[in-house]
């Protein structure tokens, strides 16, 4: 190996900053102080979401009064958060009056555990996602041109800094991805933003409400989490900057030069499974 690669064996954490490992014990002590545990994440992938629930277990044993925060839900959602964890529905009700297939689409089972989880203990689940529209309008017309009564609760975005343009063009470069829309033009970063300040607008306004003991943990694509962009940006904006972000990873080694800024600490996974596809709202059932 190089030495411009640092090594990453499996089930250990790696600290960024200085390349070496560090122990679940200590890191967790860390993370017990913090306002906000960002746990990045890639939709489609069921070993991340094993561990995003690993984590949160483990932080919920040292902070009781803990909130779990969802990129997957629009705020309209939040009643249908709160009959959940109050026991008022079983799994399939749920999944159909939480609008999942038309708002997210990948497969259920994947954030279950996450899910019964917080309904077990009781732990308050928070709709960090706008209304999809809003982004589209805001990528193409500009927060001035909405009215504040239409922005779903979320205030205009801190303005992107030229990292972040150059981060997200580099992220969809590498994408596959076709578009007329170029990645580091405004409309794209607007949009992206968008998602952005939602996200943070939700945890900070739960935690304004909720007294200096609480703590979220934020269930996140990492594209809106990594180098302290995205999410975590808007949220210093706000005035939330006691927070950490964990990601985890597949690869036995990093580059060096690409792991300084990228997060607090990074999890080696298991090999995942195969990615689950989205998956079609299933069909009403007959009557009998």
């Amino acid at each position: 190996m190089s030495s411009r690669q640092v090594a990453h064996p499996r089930a250990t954490w790696l600290d960024p900053a200085s390349g070496g490992a560090i122990a679940w014990c200590d890191l967790l002590a860390r993370l017990a102080e913090r306002r906000v545990v960002l746990l990045g994440e890639t939709h489609d992938v069921a070993e991340i979401h094993r561990w995003q629930l690993h984590v949160a277990v483990a932080l919920h044993t040292l902070r009781p009064n803990l909130a779990i925060g969802f990129e997957m839900f629009p705020l309209r959602c939040q009643p249908v958060l709160d009959a959940w964890v109050a026991g008022e529905m079983d799994t399939e009700t749920f999944i159909a009056r939480s609008e999942w297939f038309e708002v997210w689409g990948f497969d259920p089972a994947l954030y279950l555990p996450l899910f019964h989880f917080c309904r077990q203990q009781n732990l308050k689940m928070l709709a960090l996602n706008c209304h999809r529209p809003l982004v589209t309008r805001v990528g193409q017309l500009g927060w001035e041109a909405i009215p504040v009564e239409e922005r779903d609760g979320v205030t205009p975005s801190a303005p992107a800094t030229d990292a972040y343009r150059a981060y997200l063009a580099s992220l969809m470069s590498g994408s596959g991805r076709q578009s007329p829309v170029r990645f580091d033009s405004d409309r794209f970063v607007r949009a992206q933003q968008t998602w952005d300040r939602a996200f943070a607008c939700r945890i900070a306004d739960h935690l304004a409400t909720q007294g200096p003991d609480a703590v979220v943990v934020g269930i996140i694509g990492r594209g809106h989490l990594e180098y302290s962009h995205g999410t975590p940006y808007q949220l210093a904006d706000l005035g939330v900057r006691d927070l950490a972000v964990l990601l985890p990873t597949t690869a036995e080694s990093h580059e060096r030069d690409r792991l300084a800024g990228l997060a607090e600490a990074i999890f080696r996974l298991d090999t995942p499974e195969p990615p689950a596809p989205r998956l079609r709202k299933p069909e009403p059932k007959a009557a009998s």
